[in-house]
Parts: C-alpha cells; sequence; structure tokens
C-alpha cells in the first residue's frame, strides 16, 4: 500500500498544481535523451567494428589481385593521406620522445596490418580475429594480475584448442601463427595508442603513425604486387578498404570514447570475433562449423570476463 500511494502521490500533485504538469514532462524528456546518449556511444563501437570487419572481408576479396602485402600497402596508404588531408598535423614542437613514441605506434599499427592480412590469406576472417584477439585479452589478463583471470585465460585456451581440432593442421599452422603474431602487436598498439594520445592533440599522432606504418609496408607491396597497386579499379578497392578499415572506425572510436568507459568499450570490443564470423560468411561464404562458433563464443566470454574483473578491481575515484 506504502507504494501505491508513493507512486500516485506524483500524479495527484500534477492535478492539483498545473506547474508540476510540465515538471513531470521535462523529467520525463530528460530521462528519454540520457538514455539516448547513453546509448550513443556505444552504437558508435557497434558501427566501427561492423566497419573494421566488413573491411577485411573487402580486403579479402581484393588479395588475389593484389596480394596480402599488396593490400595492406593500398590500404594503410590511403588512410595514410586521408588522415594527412583531414589532421593536418604540426611538425615541430615535439620532443624526441614523442617522435618515438609515434615511431613505435606506427611500426605496431604496420605489424597488426600486416600479419593479420597474411593471416586473413590463409583462414577464415572469424578464426583469425579470434586469434587475434587473444593478444589484448592476455595484456588484460597481466595487467590485472588478479587470480581470477587465471581462469579467463584457462576458457580463452580452451577456444583456441577447439580451434586448432587438436592439431591446427586443419587451420594452417602459418596462418595460425600469423594471427597470434598479429594479436601480439595488436596489444603492443593499445599500449602505444594510448601514450600516443597523451603526447599529440586530436588525432594527430594516429595520422604521423599511420604515415610511418604506411612508409614501413611499402616496399613490401611493391616487391610482391608491383604494377598492379596501380590498377584504377584495384586503388579504388584498396581505398574502400582504407575508409572502411582504418579511418571510418579509428573516427567513431575517438568519439566513443570520449563519452565510454575504457573496460565497457573494451568489452564491446571483445565483441569483434562474432562481427567478423557474421563478416566472413555474409560476404565470403566462410560458414563456421559448431565447433568453431563454440571455441569463439569461448573467447569473447573469457575476454569479456577479463575486462570486468579488471574494471572491477580498479580503485574508484573520489568526485
Amino acid at each position: 500500500m506504502n507504494d501505491q500511494r508513493s507512486a500516485a502521490e506524483p500524479a495527484a500533485a500534477a492535478v492539483a498544481v498545473p506547474e508540476a504538469v510540465t515538471a513531470l514532462e521535462g523529467a520525463a524528456g530528460r530521462s528519454w535523451a540520457d538514455r539516448r546518449a547513453a546509448f550513443a556511444p556505444i552504437a558508435l563501437v557497434v558501427a566501427g567494428g561492423l566497419s573494421v570487419q566488413f573491411g577485411s572481408a573487402v580486403a579479402a576479396l581484393l588479395m588475389p589481385k593484389a596480394g596480402a602485402l599488396g593490400v595492406v600497402t593500398l590500404r594503410l596508404a590511403a588512410a595514410a593521406l586521408i588522415l594527412l588531408v583531414i589532421c593536418r598535423p604540426k611538425l615541430r614542437g615535439h620532443s624526441r620522445a614523442d617522435w618515438g613514441t609515434v615511431l613505435a605506434f606506427g611500426v605496431a599499427m604496420g605489424g597488426m596490418n600486416t600479419l593479420f592480412y597474411l593471416a586473413l590469406d590463409r583462414i577464415p576472417l572469424g578464426i583469425a580475429v579470434t586469434l587475434e584477439v587473444l593478444g589484448p585479452l592476455a595484456l588484460s589478463v597481466f595487467a590485472s594480475r588478479r587470480l581470477i583471470n587465471v581462469l579467463w585465460a584457462g576458457l580463452a585456451l580452451v577456444g583456441v584448442v577447439l580451434l586448432g581440432g587438436g592439431g591446427f593442421d586443419r587451420l594452417d599452422p602459418l596462418g595460425a601463427a600469423f594471427a597470434l603474431a598479429a594479436g601480439a602487436m595488436w596489444a603492443a598498439y593499445i599500449v602505444f595508442s594510448a601514450r600516443t594520445g597523451r603526447r599529440f592533440p586530436q588525432a594527430d599522432g594516429l595520422a604521423l603513425a599511420m604515415v610511418v606504418a604506411a612508409v614501413l609496408s611499402l616496399p613490401l607491396g611493391i616487391i610482391e604486387s608491383g604494377a598492379k597497386l596501380t590498377v584504377p579499379s584495384t586503388v579504388a578497392l584498396g581505398a574502400a578498404v582504407a575508409v572502411l578499415s582504418s579511418v571510418l572506425p579509428y573516427t567513431l572510436e575517438l568519439m566513443a570514447l570520449r563519452r565510454l568507459p575504457a573496460p565497457t568499450f573494451a568489452v564491446m570490443m571483445s565483441l569483434e570475433p562474432a562481427i567478423a564470423a557474421g563478416a566472413g560468411f555474409l560476404i565470403l561464404d566462410q560458414a563456421l562449423s559448431t565447433t568453431d562458433a563454440l571455441a569463439i563464443a569461448l573467447v569473447i566470454g573469457a575476454s569479456i570476463g577479463a575486462v570486468r574483473s579488471r574494471s572491477g578491481a580498479a580503485p574508484r575515484r573520489e568526485a
């Protein structure tokens, strides 16, 4: 009865005092606006993930024309040009440590992309991303140093064993090795991305690091693909991959991180293998077996659990 009376009091006040109606409507409007504002950054992360993985699927279609290393070169070069035009980063006023950080960031970015596309040339997209995400998972586990994260690491290991089917011969051992190495570079990318963001304003550091990655990949792409990189249709597809896999998702993620807690962002990034599996199925006709789907689910669950354990252990700052 007390709950019913409490719930009825605002309505009674609205009848007795006309101004209360406006106040209640304003509160409802603010509540809807708050919910929409809370959902917006999540939508940005999801859109970014869809863009990255569908861009990777387009890249897989482009590989027969330009080769894995050629696709990497086209993607990074086009992304570097676009970001330079948009950001117009300043080259003066940076310390030697600043340039060292952005150089390491570029090396990590170039290595991550090169190794991932070499893996994608040999194993399905969803499995490649699942193996790659083990890098950030390991980083989260080591950074947390909590016993519970040993459980999450073990769960992820079970998923990897299932993917290998008792031996990675089923997947192409070299492709699996490339994906795992890409995961290690992804972990380095996360570390140096954060450091670059603290040293450079806005996306200036990202633009400069992208140039470093493009320069490093250029000789490899030329050696493998040569004149194929100048075919107009190939260049156009490479630019599309750059927009889908680099420019658009990085921009969306940057916008989301300004309004979304980092642990929540990390949890959502853990869903990348599922998005990749969907993109591989829809665009590349790469159907997964029941065992593969279970393995991907285990790795996703381990990633989410590790991130939530880490965020739960973090001390809260005083307001």
